[in-house]
């Protein structure tokens, strides 16, 4: 494998990792993390270990927000080798329920739900 390849792969298993961490944090009005509810729509790190994730929120309205976002830099904070982490809430495309993952959709049939 070259460098360049080597790197990627790291790289695309660092963003998973992000992704798992990412998973305790949850919107408290709804039983499911923001990864399964389709709340995050990307995830980049660069070689300097700072992180940038775009993420949304099942509303533009949502009064839990600041709590989310430093939620969200804590969790990605406790990976190793990041140095440093970027929360920037973005309303395109809107969440929709169609955006969840197959985990978070039963999550919220369990919860009583209508998804």
């Amino acid at each position: 494998m070259d460098a360049a390849t080597e790197t990627l792969t790291d790289n695309e298993a660092k963003k998973a990792e992000l992704l798992e961490a990412l998973k305790v944090v949850r919107d408290p009005e709804i039983p499911v993390n923001v990864v399964d509810l389709g709340l995050i729509y990307k995830v980049d790190i660069n070689d300097e270990g700072e992180v940038a994730i775009d993420m949304t929120l099942t509303s533009m309205g949502c009064p839990v927000q600041d709590m989310i976002q430093a939620d969200a830099e804590l969790a990605c904070m406790k990976v190793e080798g990041v140095k440093k982490v970027t929360v920037e809430f973005v309303w395109s495309p809107p969440w929709s329920p169609e955006k969840m993952s197959d985990d978070g959709k039963k999550q919220m049939r369990m919860f009583g739900f209508n998804i």
